[in-house]
């Protein structure tokens, strides 16, 4: 079966004919007549070039921009990391960590000093040839002490970054990091050209296979396929317009009218009948979204670890999955490490709706009922006001009175996030725990969104990067769970999948990636039209 999918692959991909396909089949055993089929099949699934992509996204607003530092929200993700830009590493559709600018790496046996193999002769936009001290410029500009960089913290172990030659870098960590090419494959490592300012970076100018045309943050982006991107099969569409559409409901009436072929969050209560809609299809991916609630344990009354789990206790997330999610999410357990991760705590016993369990937490804070307000907007993700009502009425029968306050959609992120004591909000997948834990939870992580501070667990992730032996490691991230589940300060009720919607002319892989929405972001590259 292995044998015969990836003949299946590399069929797809061109990297074989039809005959050579035909012929590996009939070794394998496989008639003549099912051999065909199957080519049929994924000759259809061939990616095919050409027409104008119309994307609606939510999650825009005015306060965006194009610096990879700072790139918190969708629809800039979408543009630079997912339309103008490539880091050094991809994260495949399965998680995996793929050569992307660079061409291959090794490590030493303690993994603490990594070399990167450049590709050669890849352009940026403007004309210039990529270059050894690009890279190094790309990745200390996270670097810096005064950066504000979401990648920081995961950049900080490195000691020292220099050129082998003009097509390798040789990058040196403190300590040993089993998960560092993870860590250039994030969406904001993106390599962009020596000397450029953050000015600059609204120029968007990158290795990536669209060149931009027109940005006009929190409204609209327009790509132009880049000529010269060096990635076979990849930037199929002539030119990609994204229009930001915050309101989910004015989202899917674009698509069901045809101003737009993709839409991203599709509104969970409505999914069924997009999918039975003439000429509309769902995709959808698996790939641990956390459906977060951060509490701000230095703020009262968060700050009291008694008053978090009486919270954590009052959330009925069953049906929450059903009434919000409608099956397209799995339980949390107040930890970000999905059920499908190897790292997963499996023995760690699942939080469970206890109103009384609530009441008991209260009394040990000193408490017979509790006051709070929980700030929240669909800008976090679809259904969110709705999941923060929800809580509201589930947290009545321990005693807890939650305020909800609906915020403006628009600058979400940057007056409400971080800000306010309780917010409704949501994290992307991962393919490590390293890759959330650090950027995270730790002491020093830059969206410690919970401001909680815990030695034990600063220790252990760090540790746990550099342990070489595997078993062991997964140990240490399941006393990290632990932590995070008895005294984190977010409620992690649920991971939900991701689900988009696009027109049926719109053509997929066979794997989309699950981490965020639209495939990653790759949607603009991965994706085509049918004809």
């Amino acid at each position: 079966m292995k044998a015969m999918k990836r003949l299946e692959r590399l069929f797809e991909k061109g990297n074989i004919t039809r005959r050579e396909f035909m012929g590996g089949m009939a070794a394998l055993g496989v008639s003549l007549t099912t051999a065909s089929l199957l080519a049929n099949k994924a000759q259809a699934a061939t990616p095919k070039r050409g027409g104008s992509l119309k994307v609606g996204t939510s999650d825009g607003s005015t306060t965006d921009a194009l610096n990879p530092a700072t790139l918190n929200q969708e629809m800039p993700m979408q543009i630079s990391y997912g339309q103008l830009r490539n880091s050094l590493v991809e994260w495949g559709p399965d998680s995996s960590a793929i050569p992307e600018l660079a061409e291959s790496w090794d490590v030493t046996p303690d993994a603490k000093k990594w070399t990167f193999k450049l590709r050669k002769g890849i352009e940026f936009h403007n004309g210039k040839t990529m270059d050894v001290e690009d890279v190094i410029y790309s990745i200390n500009f996270h670097r810096k002490e005064e950066s504000k960089s979401v990648i920081n913290a995961l950049v900080k172990p490195i000691t020292e970054i220099k050129a082998d030659g003009k097509h390798a870098v040789v990058i040196t960590l403190d300590s040993g990091n089993v998960f560092f090419p993870y860590v250039l494959g994030s969406a904001r490592a993106q390599i962009v050209p020596k000397g450029s300012t953050v000015a600059d970076f609204e120029k968007g100018i990158g290795t990536g296979p669209y060149i931009l045309e027109h940005w006009e943050p929190g409204v609209r982006a327009l790509v132009r396929r880049n000529p010269n991107f060096w990635k076979p099969g990849g930037s199929n569409f002539d030119e990609v317009e994204t229009l930001v559409i915050n309101d989910v409901n004015s989202r899917t009436s674009a698509l069901k009218t045809g101003q737009i072929h993709i839409m991203n969050r599709v509104d969970l209560r409505t999914a069924h009948l997009l999918e039975k809609a003439p000429g509309l299809q769902l995709i959808t991916a698996s790939g641990g979204t956390n459906v977060d609630m951060p509490m701000r344990a230095d703020t009262a009354p968060f700050n009291d670890n008694n008053v978090r789990l009486a919270i954590k206790q009052s959330i009925d997330r069953e049906h929450m999955a059903k009434s919000i999610f409608h099956g397209y999410a799995e339980l949390g357990n107040d930890h970000s490490v999905h059920s499908a991760s190897k790292y997963h705590a499996k023995g760690l016993p699942q939080r469970q709706y206890d109103p009384e369990k609530a009441k008991f937490y209260l009394k040990k804070a000193g408490l017979s009922k509790l006051n709070v307000q929980l700030h929240a907007s669909d800008s976090a993700f679809t259904g969110a006001v709705d999941a923060a009502i929800l809580s509201k009425e589930y947290a009545k029968k321990a005693g807890i009175e939650i305020e909800v306050v609906r915020t403006p959609d628009d600058g979400y992120w940057s007056h409400t996030w971080m800000k306010k004591p309780w917010c409704m909000s949501y994290w992307g997948g991962r393919p490590t725990p390293d890759a959330i834990f650090s950027v995270r939870f730790t002491s020093d992580a830059p969206y410690n969104d919970c401001f909680w501070y815990h030695d034990r667990f600063d220790k252990l992730v760090v540790s746990a990067r550099k342990e070489l032996d595997e078993s062991r490691r997964i140990e240490m991230y399941a006393e990290m769970q632990e932590i995070l589940n008895m005294e984190g300060g977010p409620v992690i009720p649920l991971f939900k999948w991701q689900v988009d919607a696009a027109t049926t002319k719109i053509k997929t892989p066979p794997l989309v990636g699950g981490q965020f929405g639209l495939d990653y972001f790759r949607y603009a590259d991965r994706w085509w039209f049918e004809s």
